[in-house]
């Protein structure tokens, strides 16, 4: 997916590509876990639509639910789903990142290898 250290740094133009391509991957991973965060909230808890994405939105942000939890069934689909969310979470930030730090270490890479020549 990513250039050998011994390849010359990519254009830019490259590089937003590469970006928007983990944008993408990542929108790809948040929509569907909204997805079943809202399922979740409206069937298991009753809540209306709206309030389901509010509170599955919340979560999955990581800043916790809005509406108070009624049922256990709900209590138990939160707690699974904050869990996932959790992870889910750090597994956006890595895609994202990735590309970005991947660039900075190749380009630390040739600076260095451009000093041990000259």
């Amino acid at each position: 997916m990513f250039e050998h250290r011994t390849s010359p740094l990519l254009p830019r133009k490259v590089f937003y590509r590469r970006m928007g391509k983990s944008l993408l991957i990542s929108f790809g991973l948040l929509v569907p876990a909204l997805g079943i965060g809202m399922i979740g909230y409206h069937f298991i808890e009753h809540l209306p639509w709206l309030d389901a994405f509010v509170n599955a939105a919340m979560i999955l942000s990581g800043m916790g639910p809005l509406a108070p939890l009624e049922t256990p069934a709900g209590k138990f689909f939160a707690g699974c789903y904050a869990l996932f969310s959790g992870l889910l979470f750090i597994t956006v930030a890595g895609i994202i990142l990735a590309p970005i730090g991947h660039r900075l270490l190749h380009k630390f890479h040739l600076e260095a290898e451009e000093k041990k020549k000259s």
